[in-house]
């Protein structure tokens, strides 16, 4: 009996990191939308807001516990660790090779303990090329990051930040009107 057990949990193991490895080398790669955002809803259980987009190459960490708003993007080469869950409110633009955590090893912990923060995307936030975002970090509505910056603590909304780690540098309109979805015929 025991035998059995340890073959389910080995078999259940190979089927999670087949799905895993298909989403990120092969699905990711697929160059039509459809494709891709359909994989995600119904084979990851993402929930993807109508008109919104993750372009090519997005690698994901774990099925589930991901949240997209309507008319929100993500471009292409984006790193989002999932483990923690991740939520991206409306109109939301995330530039090309952003990677956002939500794991991490508590450096304190004598047994390098792992864990796990949530990282939550309020509306109409905008993530500069390659910029990193902390587990546990909350980007408050209309905020922004600048390319290359490190988040480790809150954005206030409407705030621009920028540098290593990320400090207020300016601040955006509080009333935002637009869309931040757009459309490429391949990515």
């Amino acid at each position: 009996m025991k035998i059995f057990t340890l073959s389910i949990r080995a078999l259940k193991r190979v089927l999670f990191e087949g799905i895993l490895y298909f989403t990120n080398r092969f699905v990711a790669h697929i160059p039509f939308h459809f494709i891709r955002l359909s994989f995600y809803r119904f084979c990851l259980g993402f929930e993807i807001g109508s008109d919104s987009l993750i372009f090519m190459d997005a690698w994901f960490d774990t099925r589930s516990n991901f949240k997209m708003g309507k008319s929100s993007v993500i471009n292409q080469k984006c790193r989002l660790d999932n483990r923690g869950g991740i939520t991206i409110g409306g109109n939301v633009s995330i530039s090309a090779e952003v990677c956002i955590l939500t794991a991490d090893h508590d450096l304190q912990s004598s047994n390098f303990k792992g864990r796990h923060r949530p990282v939550n995307i309020e509306d109409y936030v905008f993530i500069g090329t390659r910029a990193i975002v902390l587990p546990g970090v909350t980007l408050g509505k209309g905020s922004a990051v600048a390319a290359g910056a490190v988040v480790t603590k809150d954005v206030a909304p409407f705030t621009i930040v920028a540098g290593v780690p990320a400090k207020p540098i300016g601040s955006r309109p509080d009333e935002l009107k637009y869309s931040a979805s757009y459309h490429r015929l391949f990515f």
